[in-house]
C-alpha cells in the first residue's frame, strides 16, 4: 500500500526537488497576471507582392496598362473571394463571410445522425474481495475467532446500443463473471461462471418518441445549412454589386480626368495669350490676371481629379483583392449601357420574395421555429415508456471432486415486460418552452413580414433613381451639346475680340461640367441596374454565375481507412458575359473629343 501511494504521488506531482515545486505542480495556481508574448514570437502571416502606390506627384506613366473588362474584374474577385469583401464607400471592407462556411455547417447535419449511430462498448473489471468474519470456537463456546474469505472476481460486459429514429433503444449485452474463491470454506463451485446474454428494448410512447420529434435536430442542422448557403450568398451578390460599382466608379472618374485636363489645356492657352497680348501693347494686367487666375484653378480641379481616379483605382483593387500596385495601371474598357431598362413591378416584387436571401434565410429561421415548437410540445407531455428484457442465463463451475457442471444452452431464461410512467405536476417549464416558442416564431414571422415591406420599398426607391439618373442622363447629353456649341460661339468671339475672357471662362466651366453630369448619369444608371439586380437576388444568374463545390478527402464514419470525399468550399464560379470588352477605354464611350485647339 505505502509503495502504491508513493507511485501515485511521483505520477501526480512529476519530479520535483522542493515542496514549493510540488505544490505548483499538484495544485496549478490562480491566474493572477495577463502574460503575453512578444509579437515578433507569433506565427508570420503572408504578405502578398506590391509596389509603392502611385500619387499625384508620381504618377509613374511608364507603368504598363491592364486593360480590364467589367466581366473579367467580376471573375477576378471571384477568384480572390476566400473571404468575401463588400464595397464601402472608397475602401473594401471584410464581410466576416468565406467560402468555408456552408461547409462548416453541413458538419452538423452528420453529428446530429451521429445519435443514431450503433454504440458499441465493452467494460472489464477485476475485483478482489477479502471480508473478515467471526465464529464461535467449538473448544471455548465463550469464546470468538477471526477468519476471512477471498474472492477474485473478473466482470466482462460487452454491448451494442442502436437508438432509432423513433426514439427507442434496443440493447444486446453479453456479461460474464469468472469468480475464484479463497480462504476458508468449501464452495459448491470454485472456481465458477455466471454469464449472461440480454436483449432488451426500451420505446417511449409520448415524450422522446415519434419520428418528428427524434429528426428535429436533424432537420434544425439542415435548415442552419441552408441558411449559411444563403447568407454567403447574399454577400456574394453584395461583392458582385460592389465590383460594379468600383468599376463605373473609376470610369466616372477617369472621365472627370479627361474634362478638366482640356480644361487646363484651355485655361493655359488663353493664358498665354493674355500674356502675349500684354507684351504687344493689345492687352491689359486685368485680362492676364483673370486668365492666371482661371487657369491655376482649373490645374488645382486636374489635381483633385487625379487622386480620385487613383482613389477609385484603389477601391477597385482593394475589392478585386490585388495589391494596392502592381506595376501596372487599370484601365476599364467595358462601356456603360445607354439602353433604358423598364422593369414590371408585379415580376420584380415577387423575384424579390423568392430569390432575395435575406428574405429565404428568413423563411429558413420560420420553419427550424416551428420544428423546434414540434420538439418542446413533445416535452411538454407526460413520460411513458414500454420496456422489455430477455436474458438468457449460464452457469458453470468446478466441483469439489474436480469434475465440471454447467447450464445447458438457453436452460434458464428471464424476461421483463413494464411500462414506466412520470410527469412533473403542472408541467410548468415545458409548457413555457412551447408558450416562447410560439412567440419567438410570431416575431420571426413579423420579420418575414417586415422584410419584405422593406425590400418592396427599396425596389420603389430604385426604380425611380433608375428612371431619375436615366432621364437626368438625357438632360445632360443635351445641355453637353448645347455647352460644346456655346464654348465655340465664346471662343471665336474672344479670338475675334467681341467678347471678354470671362464669357470664355463660364463657357468652358459649364461644358466640364456637362461633361462630367453626363458621364455620373450614366454610370448612376448602370449602378442602378446592378442595384435592382441585387435587391430582386438574382443579379448571380444575371452575370452568369454559379456555386462549384469544392470537395477533398477526409476521414469519414468509418475511420481513416475509409476516406470519403466531403464538400471543403463553395467558391463562386462561371463566366461572366454582360459587359465584355471594347477594346478600348470605358470613357471613350463618352465621345471624349477636344471641342477646339487651345
Amino acid at each position: 500500500m505505502n509503495r502504491l501511494g508513493l507511485l501515485l504521488m511521483i505520477g501526480v506531482v512529476g519530479c520535483t526537488t522542493t515542496a514549493g515545486e510540488v505544490c505548483r505542480n499538484a495544485i496549478l495556481p490562480e491566474a493572477r497576471v495577463v502574460a503575453t508574448r512578444d509579437p515578433g514570437q507569433l506565427p508570420t502571416a503572408r504578405i502578398p507582392d506590391s509596389v509603392a502606390p502611385r500619387t499625384v506627384s508620381d504618377p509613374r506613366p511608364q507603368e504598363t496598362e491592364w486593360r480590364l473588362s467589367l466581366d473579367e474584374a467580376i471573375k477576378v474577385a471571384l477568384d480572390n473571394a476566400r473571404v468575401i469583401r463588400v464595397l464601402a464607400g472608397v475602401t473594401a471592407v471584410s464581410s466576416g463571410r468565406t467560402v468555408y462556411d456552408p461547409a462548416i455547417a453541413l458538419t452538423a447535419i452528420d453529428q446530429e445522425q451521429g445519435r443514431f449511430d450503433p454504440n458499441f462498448q465493452q467494460k472489464n473489471r477485476y475485483t478482489r474481495l477479502e471480508n473478515a468474519a467471526a465464529f464461535l470456537d467449538l473448544i471455548e463456546p465463550n469464546r470468538a475467532l477471526l477468519t476471512n474469505t477471498v474472492s477474485d472476481e473478473f466482470r466482462s460486459d460487452v454491448g451494442l446500443n442502436k437508438t432509432n429514429v423513433l426514439g427507442g433503444e434496443w440493447g444486446l449485452n453479453w456479461v460474464e463473471t469468472p469468480t475464484r474463491f479463497g480462504g476458508l470454506g468449501i464452495t459448491p463451485l470454485n472456481p465458477q461462471n455466471r454469464s449472461a446474454v440480454e436483449l432488451s428494448y426500451n420505446q417511449p410512447l409520448l415524450q422522446g418518441g415519434g419520428f418528428v420529434v427524434n429528426t428535429a435536430p436533424i432537420v434544425i442542422a439542415r435548415l442552419n445549412t441552408e441558411r449559411s448557403f444563403f447568407q454567403y450568398k447574399g454577400s456574394v451578390q453584395d461583392l458582385v454589386s460592389g465590383v460594379i460599382e468600383a468599376y463605373w466608379n473609376l470610369v466616372f472618374a477617369r472621365t472627370e480626368l479627361w474634362a478638366r485636363q482640356i480644361q487646363v489645356q484651355q485655361a493655359e492657352g488663353a493664358y498665354k495669350r493674355e500674356e502675349a497680348r500684354k507684351a504687344s501693347g493689345l492687352g491689359d494686367l486685368k485680362d492676364v490676371a483673370q486668365a492666371k487666375s482661371t487657369y491655376t484653378q482649373f490645374k488645382a480641379l486636374l489635381v483633385a481629379a487625379e487622386a480620385a481616379v487613383l482613389t477609385r483605382e484603389g477601391a477597385l483593387r482593394n475589392i478585386l483583392g490585388i495589391p494596392p500596385d502592381d506595376g501596372r495601371v487599370l484601365v476599364p474598357v467595358s462601356a456603360p449601357t445607354n439602353k433604358r431598362l423598364r422593369p414590371e413591378w408585379n415580376q420584380i416584387v415577387q423575384l424579390a420574395e423568392q430569390r432575395r436571401p435575406d428574405i429565404v434565410e428568413l423563411k429558413l429561421v420560420v420553419e427550424a421555429d416551428q420544428v423546434r415548437r414540434a420538439q418542446l410540445a413533445n416535452g411538454a407531455l407526460p413520460r411513458l415508456d414500454l420496456t422489455g428484457l430477455y436474458r438468457w442465463n449460464g452457469f458453470s463451475g468446478e466441483m469439489p471432486n474436480g469434475e465440471r457442471l454447467a447450464t445447458g444452452a438457453g436452460q434458464y431464461t428471464d424476461w421483463s415486460v413494464g411500462v414506466n410512467f412520470s410527469v412533473p405536476l403542472g408541467l410548468r417549464q415545458a409548457r413555457a418552452r412551447v408558450r416562447e416558442i410560439e412567440l419567438l416564431t410570431a416575431r420571426d414571422r413579423a420579420f418575414v413580414d417586415q422584410s419584405v415591406h422593406a425590400a418592396i420599398h427599396e425596389l420603389a426607391a430604385t426604380m425611380r433613381d433608375l428612371d431619375s439618373s436615366y432621364e437626368q442622363y438625357l438632360a445632360y447629353r443635351q445641355s453637353r451639346a448645347a455647352g460644346l456649341e456655346n464654348l465655340l460661339v465664346q471662343l471665336e468671339q474672344f479670338r475675334a475680340d467681341r467678347a471678354i475672357y470671362l464669357s470664355v471662362l463660364q463657357a468652358l466651366n459649364d461644358w466640364g461640367n456637362s461633361v462630367t453630369n453626363e458621364s455620373r448619369a450614366l454610370v448612376s444608371y448602370n449602378i442602378q441596374l446592378a442595384t435592382l439586380e441585387r435587391q430582386t437576388g438574382t443579379i448571380l444568374e444575371t452575370h452568369g454565375l454559379v456555386f462549384a463545390e469544392e470537395r477533398f478527402r477526409m476521414a469519414g464514419p468509418l475511420g481513416w481507412s475509409h476516406c470519403r470525399d466531403y464538400p471543403k468550399a463553395l467558391p463562386p464560379g462561371g463566366e461572366p458575359q454582360k459587359y465584355p470588352s471594347t477594346g478600348e477605354p470605358g470613357e471613350n464611350s463618352f465621345d471624349l473629343k477636344n471641342p477646339a485647339k487651345p
